[in-house]
């Protein structure tokens, strides 16, 4: 099994280390993908390449893709073969829909204001301010246009979503998986980052996936 993670708004390798050292621990093949998240010209296509390049010639592959990180792995699923794609607490596309239209659409009851307490409440301060250190800027780019996705891929899914959620709230997330994947997510424990906050558990998920 090759496990990709495609990252967040943001984010970076780093912000996957924990699950990642813990999935290697168990045998797994992990690819941590770093994402041109701030370059001002890079959209989902230019996304969708970096994670394609990252994985290479690798098989088996199961995508895990968290937060603004859905918006890319169906996009990756027209690419090449996938096994699996696992959203947590990941934002599902509809095709042709940019992530502004995303807010819009899912009725998510947008506030304008991200704080770090919002992010990574529930880690131990050292790891919760070496996260928001690690952040990069995330370039506009890929909000505003529209998702070059044309259909839902034929893959197997699934969405896991924390229960301490305070970015994208339990009850929204709930309605948002039931609404455009037809199946109720799976729950962890934690805030926005689970695979920081709760590796074990959510690896333990991962592997009893089939694939």
């Amino acid at each position: 099994m090759t496990y990709v993670l495609i990252p967040g708004a943001g984010c970076t390798p780093y912000h996957w280390h924990p699950l990642t050292d813990e999935l290697r621990r168990r045998g797994h093949s992990v690819i941590a993908v770093d994402l041109p998240c701030d370059h001002p010209t890079a959209g989902f296509s230019e996304y969708a390449d970096a994670v394609v390049e990252a994985i290479g010639d690798a098989g088996d592959v199961t995508l895990v893709a968290h937060s603004l990180g859905g918006m890319t792995a169906p996009l990756v699923c027209e690419r090449i073969d996938v096994e699996l794609m696992v959203f947590v607490a990941g934002m599902v596309p509809r095709p042709g829909e940019s992530a502004e239209q995303w807010w819009v659409n899912t009725g998510y009851p947008w506030s304008g204001e991200e704080t770090a307490d919002a992010f990574f409440h529930d880690l131990a301060p050292e790891l919760a301010q070496e996260a928001l250190r690690q952040l990069r800027p995330q370039s506009g780019a890929p909000m505003s246009t529209p998702n070059p996705l044309r259909a839902w891929p034929d893959v197997p899914t699934r969405a896991v979503i924390a229960r301490e959620d305070r970015l994208f709230p339990p009850d929204f997330l709930r309605r948002m998986t039931e609404e455009r994947l037809g199946m109720p997510p799976d729950e962890v424990s934690g805030g926005h980052f689970p695979m920081l906050g709760h590796p074990v558990e959510l690896a333990d998920l991962l592997e009893r996936y089939p694939s």
